[in-house]
């Protein structure tokens, strides 16, 4: 990862944007404190795919109740469906 100030950002973005399409993470900082994070395009979009996912799982384990007990087999579960 690359970190560089706020003013070198500036004068020398070409050249970091030419890093960051190669795979480079490049922080920018002002008076010493990271404020910015220049980062590949391709590596948000996955980012941004995996929060979804991330989502949708958490969605969908709403509400489906307590977990089986431990030692309870698939075949008891399917059996006790049956029930009602």
């Amino acid at each position: 990862m690359i970190t560089v100030g706020s003013f070198e950002a500036k004068t020398k973005l070409a050249e970091l944007l030419d890093k960051v399409e190669d795979g480079e993470v490049v922080t920018i900082t002002r008076r010493g404190k990271a404020v910015a994070r220049l980062v590949p395009a391709k590596s948000e979009e996955g980012a941004e795919q995996m929060r979804r996912v991330v989502e949708e799982i958490k969605r969908n384990r709403v509400g489906r109740g307590k977990p089986a007990r431990p030692g309870t087999t698939i075949a008891e579960l399917v059996k006790a469906g049956r029930k009602y």
